[in-house]
């Protein structure tokens, strides 16, 4: 396998979790675009982040402090 393919298979792999983590975020009710810049944030825990909203967090305040 190439160098080329292999960083291929790296960034597919990074966009798949990344997709993941917006449904995951999105599930726990964050809205879309405040999903997607989280999704990205990769030093950002999703468990973190979806219990912040389990325990009454506003989306708002959940990004101050994750952010």
């Amino acid at each position: 396998m190439s160098a080329a393919e292999l960083q291929l298979m790296h960034v597919t792999e990074i966009d798949r979790i990344e997709r993941w983590r917006h449904e995951e975020l999105e599930r726990a009710g964050y809205d879309p675009e405040s999903a997607l810049v989280l999704s990205a944030s990769h030093d950002v825990d999703l468990h973190d982040a979806v219990n912040l909203l389990k325990r009454g967090c506003t989306v708002d305040l959940a990004l101050q402090i994750l952010l």
